[in-house]
């Protein structure tokens, strides 16, 4: 997803291309979520808007009762994060929400949803005086408690969530910046030579800036002197939010021991505003060529037994001849 810039302030988009939707269970209960507006749906399949420190903005989700019985629904906002594998993650219900999260107002805590019909509920965003600039990412859920019987038999509360997604972007000084905090390597040879080796780079990619990036890495793999030994395509870098990070892991094979590897990995960012320079980061390990070591080896061993053997042949045959001293006969 390419990042919009300044002008991109808030973006609620759904879990899924097709309105979210809860999925079916042993009570059948089932609903969807949309971006919606006081008179339903307009075709939206997120809201884009512009806040500044201060301001109060109001929207709405559709929340539709997908089954024949009315459902009770908690309805809340919380904030987002990134998880391990970079993917967008919002808190647990029992973890209090800081940022947007706390800033988005609803009229009540729960709303009952008629049968097979959907409610407009209105939602507002209240950006505090002293909001920091940038992109803020959290979500408006739906939420329905249920007893369930877990695998040892016991009863247990299960919190069926289906939620919004609600991008913020505050007014005010923006720094988008990607960065590379650590890059590490591993290199395992083949058991045949001239399969080279495996190389396995790591390398984690942060959102040091105030607004949300994804972008491209790739890795270059040189020997000695620049040469290089192999070079991967891009692989795509998710959607990062202000602080979030992923590391990224690749595997290159075959590539030649030349007893000092470096890998050096670039991350561009996908396209802005203005195009983003590229930032990169580099290490180095040791890659020994222990075939071609043995060789060495058992040649010079070869060469030095043999200059010794030459050497103690050459003694010997500059060596006088011994004679041995008889007594004269009676």
């Amino acid at each position: 997803m390419t990042v919009r810039g300044v002008l991109a302030a808030v973006l609620l988009l759904i879990l899924v291309p097709a309105p979210a939707r809860a999925a079916p269970g042993a009570a059948d209960v089932r609903w969807s979520v949309q971006p919606s507006s006081a008179k339903g749906p307009d075709g939206r399949d997120f809201i884009i808007r512009r806040a500044a420190p201060g301001e109060t903005l109001t929207d709405y989700v559709g929340i539709t009762n997908l089954t024949t019985r009315p459902l009770t629904f908690s309805v809340y906002g919380t904030d987002a994060y990134n998880t391990e594998d970079g993917s967008f993650g919002l808190l647990p219900a029992a973890q209090k929400a800081t940022d947007i999260g706390a800033w988005i107002g609803l009229g009540a805590k729960e709303y009952t949803v008629p049968a097979n019909t959907r409610l407009d509920v209105p939602f507002s965003i209240t950006v505090p005086a002293g909001a920091t600039p940038g992109d803020h990412a959290g979500g408006v859920i739906t939420s329905i408690a249920e007893e369930a019987v877990d695998a040892k038999g016991k009863k247990v509360l299960v919190d069926r969530r289906v939620a919004a997604r609600v991008y913020l972007t505050v007014a005010g000084a923006v720094a988008p910046t990607l960065t590379i905090d650590t890059v590490r390597l591993e290199y395992t040879q083949s058991t045949n030579p001239a399969d080279g080796g495996e190389m396995t780079v790591s390398y984690l990619v942060r959102n040091t800036g105030n607004l949300r990036l994804s972008g491209a890495g790739a890795v270059r793999v040189t020997g000695p002197f620049g040469w290089q030994l192999a070079r991967t395509e891009a692989m795509q870098i998710p959607e990062l939010l202000p602080g979030g990070s992923v590391t990224v892991t690749e595997r290159i094979v075959g590539v030649q021991p030349t007893v000092r590897l470096n890998a050096e990995v670039s991350v561009e960012p996908a396209s802005f505003d203005q195009k983003l320079p590229a930032v990169t980061r580099g290490t180095t390990v040791w890659a020994w060529p222990w075939a071609l070591v043995i060789l060495l080896s058992l040649a010079v061993s070869y060469l030095v037994l043999r200059f010794v053997r030459r050497s103690l042949s050459r003694r010997r045959s500059k060596k006088p001849p011994t004679t041995l001293d008889r007594a004269p006969a009676q």
